[in-house]
């Protein structure tokens, strides 16, 4: 799971296996068997240092490798291209030991200089990514230096608490990226057209082919520098493919029908799954709560909503805490646990998820589902029905009214949505609702700012601070008002500087306190507004070996295989 947060398709990334040479692979046909993972989009980028959207980040995630990886079991980092690492007395100088036995696709050694050169397109202005917002320290770079070819040190102006849960950001080859940066080109480089024996990892697979709303097929790298216990080459699986299924309807029917091997149900699938496990030959496992979020927001963003020097009503209604509030005690999420959820859900209060139990606030009390409340508050507001035509005007008259949109193909939110209109019509504003494809959405999340609500997802990170990329101001997806270059509230100053804080801070019980109070905060000033977590699931194939997922991500998927 990428330790930034990332916008969230449709949940976990389902699984399966397939092998083929045809537009159409043919899952049970050939051998060697291949484990294929799904997912609701295609890519936006092969460049894994420009990947905001979890579909990219799939798609790159097993070519490319950091310093370091989480163990979801304890949630610790353990070694990943960084064999060892120690830390000086005073928390400012880091040392890290890089393998001596990796290459790159292409033959090439694997260097200091490599990953020096990753943070060096990290922090350069030209390139825009979320990891830069994590590694700032006061707002400046960390400094890299090669202190020989498998020695990198890492000088901090100050002691920085999340620096090992943040450095492990997908390390890229010099050798073939350098002459774009120095040009100015390396936004362009590795975009979804680039030939995939053109992307050059040091991971544990290799893209070999990319079908557009198909499929993208992967083999393992024979050269992977990764030994189990007896000395035999990983990762064990002679490859994957991944599919790319926009309906979920489809992915379950490719599942029960044997087309997959692992499968994410939504809610309404897991009795039926249950059911027919011995028939199936599968087995299906709780994992646990959600660790990301599910949550509504307005587009706050002037450069949306100010044009010509006019200033749209819609910009002082979504940031209005009394229309928050309003919207806040509009939501139902029994109804959403009951009607979206199966039941497999809890109401989400806190960004924070539980299953982090170290930083979740769980002092929160809830917005109370309480739609007579939610008039009082919009009257308070001068949000009135002033022409009796059922629906509310503001102060100078301009109808309540705006656009709601979630990922089209995600039922699960899409039936959210449908709730969240239905009420929002009951107190007078008018919703025009329209789901759009997931690629759309990011455009306008992360790129034009042309939306005004959305219900939208995140992936959970373990260190808060991973987070920062969302909520920082200066954030690129802190996405009601990206990439401020000062704080344009109070609170979000306050947010700015509790991250600094808590940065700062080396013990984490000390630490959870700022995270807590960020919390609070957006709590109360309504960003975002929460709505509820699924319980997740995972169904998979008996035959699968050492398949053991958490809600963290799997552990060791590099020792999955399937039984002779």
């Amino acid at each position: 799971m990428r330790h930034v947060l990332v916008l969230l398709a449709a949940g976990l990334l389902a699984a399966g296996c397939t092998r083929s040479s045809s537009d159409n692979p043919s899952p049970r046909k050939a051998q060697p068997r291949l484990l294929t993972t799904a997912t609701i989009s295609d890519p936006k980028t092969f460049n894994p240092i420009l990947s905001v959207d979890a579909a990219s980040s799939a798609a790159t995630g097993d070519v490319f490798e950091g310093l370091v990886r989480t163990n979801p079991l304890t949630t610790e980092q353990e070694p990943l291209l960084a064999e060892r690492w120690e830390v000086d007395s005073t928390g400012t100088q880091w040392t890290f030991h890089l393998r001596r036995n990796v290459r790159w696709f292409d033959g090439q050694p694997f260097t200091a200089a490599d990953v020096v050169f990753t943070f060096q397109v990290v922090f350069d202005d030209r390139v825009p990514n979320s990891f830069k917002h994590v590694l700032l320290v006061d707002g400046q770079p960390i400094k890299l230096t090669a202190i020989d070819d498998y020695t990198v040190r890492v000088i901090l102006p100050r002691p920085f608490a999340p620096l090992i849960n943040a450095i492990g950001i997908p390390i890229i080859p010099k050798h073939i990226l350098e002459p774009a940066l120095q040009n100015g080109t390396f936004a362009q480089q590795w975009a979804i057209d680039t030939p995939p024996e053109k992307l050059v990892g040091t991971g544990p697979y290799k893209m070999t082919r990319f079908v557009p709303a198909q499929f993208i097929q992967f083999e393992r790298n024979a050269d992977y520098w990764m030994r189990d216990d007896d000395g035999q080459p990983l990762p064990y699986l002679p490859g994957r493919v991944q599919m790319i299924v926009p309906d979920q309807d489809t992915t379950y029917l490719k599942f029960l029908a044997g087309q997959t091997d692992v499968h994410y149900p939504r809610p309404e699938e897991i009795a039926e799954l249950r059911q027919k496990a011995d028939s199936l030959r599968i087995s299906v496992d709780e994992v646990g709560i959600d660790p990301g979020s599910t949550f509504v927001a307005f587009n706050r963003n002037p450069a949306h909503y100010v044009r010509n020097g006019k200033r749209d009503p819609r910009l002082d209604w979504f940031t209005d805490r009394n229309f928050l509030r309003a919207i806040a005690h509009s939501i139902d999420k029994q109804s959403m646990i009951v009607n979206c959820l199966n039941g497999y859900g809890k109401p989400a209060v806190a960004e924070i998820s539980p299953a982090n139990k170290l930083y979740h606030n769980p002092n929160l009390k809830d917005y109370e589902y309480d739609l007579d409340r939610a008039r009082q508050l919009l009257e308070e507001g001068g949000y009135k029905d002033r022409d009796g035509d059922g629906w509310r005007e503001d102060s100078r008259g301009n109808v309540l009214e705006f656009s709601l949109t979630t990922n089209a193909g995600n039922q699960v939110r899409e039936k959210m949505c449908s709730i969240l209109k239905e009420d929002w019509t009951k107190l007078g504003i008018k919703v025009n609702y329209r789901p759009l494809d997931f690629q759309t959405l990011v455009e306008k999340l992360s790129m034009n700012y042309d939306w005004d609500a959305v219900l939208i997802g995140f992936t959970g990170t373990i260190e808060p601070n991973n987070s920062a990329n969302f909520l920082r101001s200066s954030g690129n997806l802190h996405f009601w008002h990206p990439n401020q270059p000062e704080p344009a509230t109070p609170w979000e100053a306050e947010i700015d500087q509790l991250l600094d804080q808590g940065s700062r801070e080396l013990d984490p019980q000390k630490r959870r306190q700022y995270y807590w109070r960020i919390q609070e905060i957006l709590h109360e000033e309504l960003p975002i507004i929460m709505t509820v977590r699924d319980l997740r699931f995972v169904a998979y194939r008996n035959s699968l070996q050492n398949f053991r997922p958490t809600v963290w991500g799997l552990y060791r998927p590099e020792l999955i295989r399937f039984a002779e």
